[in-house]
């Protein structure tokens, strides 16, 4: 009888390394920005990809031993998309018994007319998809709503900001929304996609594809993602740097006069606040080289 190979032993191991990794991540996350507090009704938003299965499954194992009493609900959004399996979601859900509500909107025909052929369909998809989900979350009292966004969806982000917005931001871990009435959390803060697709095909969840914008191959977040996975390839460890240095930012060594004082810095005597007007205007004196 032939004997089980060493990569065969090791990956149970392996596989519980993961687990333990992304509920000690979760964790750390949770409590560094009091993400889940007591009485809490927490909307988690189920899109049936990787990183929102994760999460989910995440928060149900956290909430069996948390030192706080708190509701998770899984809620799925069906967008009308052509092959999407009505079944799949509900089907698992009910199997696990999980609680859970499937909220319709065809959001996929008002992109699909709005949105020109070939241009990014992302942001009225995204707008939409959040303006449904906040809908039901007040109706429903919510007082959290959790998305699936891991640290790498966060670094993209920054660089998506720098390279095409002109502007230093990433995604928060915690946020208050827009309108003021929702506080959105973000539980995988701390968690890398390879652990997270890992941890999906470990627990076999049932993964519903995206034929919107997860179809849009050229899309900038793509790129963005190309260049980070490349970079990590050669300089392994970059990427956790990045993600570090998210949580260290230091006003006074970046310009913005919003976040720190540069003209208040090392004055002496308060005085009148010169312009750039007032250093560029002509006051009539010779440029150099125009003395007789």
């Amino acid at each position: 009888m032939s004997q089980p190979s060493s990569i065969a032993r090791s990956q149970p191991r392996q596989d519980h390394k993961v687990a333990k990794r992304l509920r000690r991540q979760v964790g750390q996350a949770i409590a560094d920005f009091a993400m889940i507090e007591e009485g809490d009704r927490v909307m988690v938003c189920l899109s049936g990809g990787k990183d929102s299965h994760a999460l989910l499954d995440i928060l149900l194992r956290l909430q069996a031993k948390a030192p706080v009493c708190f509701e998770l609900h899984a809620v799925h959004l069906d967008q009308k998309q052509p092959g999407y399996d009505a079944d799949l979601l509900p089907t698992y859900l009910r199997d696990n018994g999980i609680p859970f509500t499937i909220v319709e909107q065809d959001t996929y025909s008002v992109v699909q007319r709005v949105v020109p052929e070939g241009k990014t369909m992302c942001g009225l998809c995204s707008r939409l998809r959040r303006g449904a989900l906040y809908h039901h979350a007040t109706a429903q009292g919510f007082t959290k709503i959790a998305l699936g966004h891991h640290r790498d969806d966060m670094v993209e982000t920054l660089f998506l900001n720098l390279f095409f917005h002109a502007r230093l931001g990433a995604m928060a871990p915690k946020l208050l929304s827009d309108d003021g009435q929702h506080v959105v959390i973000r539980p995988l803060a701390y968690c890398n996609e390879t652990d997270l697709a890992n941890y999906a095909a470990m627990r076999g969840f049932p993964i519903l594809p995206c034929n919107l914008c997860g179809s849009q191959d050229h899309l900038q977040r793509q790129a963005v993602k190309s260049m980070l996975q490349e970079w990590q390839r050669r300089f392994p460890g970059r990427v956790e740097n990045i993600a570090r240095a998210l949580t260290d930012v230091r006003p006074a060594q970046l310009a913005d006069r919003n976040l720190f004082d540069f003209v208040g810095l090392g004055r002496e005597a308060a005085g009148p606040t010169l312009t750039a007007h007032d250093w560029l205007a002509d006051r009539g004196d010779d440029a150099p080289g125009d003395a007789a």
